[in-house]
Formats: C-alpha cells, sequence, structure tokens
C-alpha cells in the first residue's frame, strides 16, 4: 500500500498555491547612490541590498542574480519535495556562474549543486522537484536568457 502511495506521489504534479498565490503581478524596487559606486537598493516590501562594485560592503548584481536563481529553485524543489511527504533535515545549495569574459558578462552557465538529507528522498523524487522548478514553476529561471546553460546536480546525505 505504501508503494501506491509512492507512486501517486510522484506522478501527481504538486499544488504550489500556498506560495505562488502570494507572488505580487508588478514587483517594484528602487536604487539609490549612496557614494561612489556604492547603491542602496530597496524592494517594494522594505528588504535592503547593498550592491558594490568594489565589493567592500556589499554585493555585485550578478551576484544577487546567481542567487535569485539558486533561492528560486531551493523554494519550489524543498517545497515540491514536502509536497512529496519528504521531511527535508537539511538543504543547502551551492551555485558556480560561469561569465562571458567580455562586454557584456553575462553568466554562459550556472552549475547548482544541492546538499540535501532528510527522510522519505529518492533520487526519482529529486529529479522531478527539479525538473518541475527548471520547467513550469522558477520564475526567475524563465526570467533568464534562453541560451544560459543551468546544470543541476545533488547529493543525498545521511
Amino acid at each position: 500500500m505504501t508503494q501506491v502511495g509512492e507512486e501517486k506521489d510522484q506522478h501527481t504534479e504538486p499544488d504550489l498555491k500556498e506560495y505562488k498565490e502570494e507572488i505580487l503581478p508588478v514587483n517594484k524596487a528602487r536604487l539609490t547612490l549612496e557614494r561612489d559606486l556604492y547603491f542602496m537598493g530597496t524592494t517594494q516590501r522594505g528588504y535592503e541590498v547593498e550592491f558594490d562594485v568594489r565589493y567592500e560592503e556589499g554585493c555585485s548584481p550578478t551576484e544577487t542574480l546567481l542567487l535569485s536563481i539558486a533561492g528560486c529553485l531551493s523554494i519550489d524543489v524543498v517545497h515540491i519535495l514536502r509536497k512529496m511527504r519528504c521531511d527535508i533535515t537539511k538543504f543547502e545549495i551551492s551555485a558556480d556562474g560561469t561569465r562571458k569574459p567580455d562586454p557584456p558578462q553575462y553568466y554562459t552557465s550556472v552549475d547548482l549543486m544541492i546538499h540535501i538529507s532528510g527522510e522519505g528522498l529518492t533520487p526519482k523524487k529529486i529529479d522531478r522537484a527539479i525538473a518541475l522548478s527548471k520547467e513550469k514553476y522558477c520564475s526567475v529561471y524563465h526570467s533568464l536568457r534562453k541560451d544560459l546553460e543551468v546544470n543541476i546536480n545533488y547529493e543525498i546525505g545521511s
């Protein structure tokens, strides 16, 4: 009987309305020059991000883009796996972005490595969660260049 339930979970698409409906259809942000090439970014909800071309007090826009790719995918994958009755006890993702050396220096590839532990995790479930995020749900991924190569690997820990 457990196998039937597991098969159903793997083939049924999880409902992500719980958090996808909370997404605002229009996002707003403000970026203010503070000094030199140091800017303060503020979201419509009041969260702040520091941008610093010299990397002394803040991050670069491309670093936040890399984090946004990893963050969006991670939220989807964890949520989908929980819907598949997985109990995730640890989740960490590392991201490596390779950029074109000449301007415009956009990312040509992004490699993501997920380290995940928990109960009920199987390669089939993780592969399905990643596929759903990439193919359907990850807004950041779908906002990127179509020629950007995004590679995702994972390691299931104990």
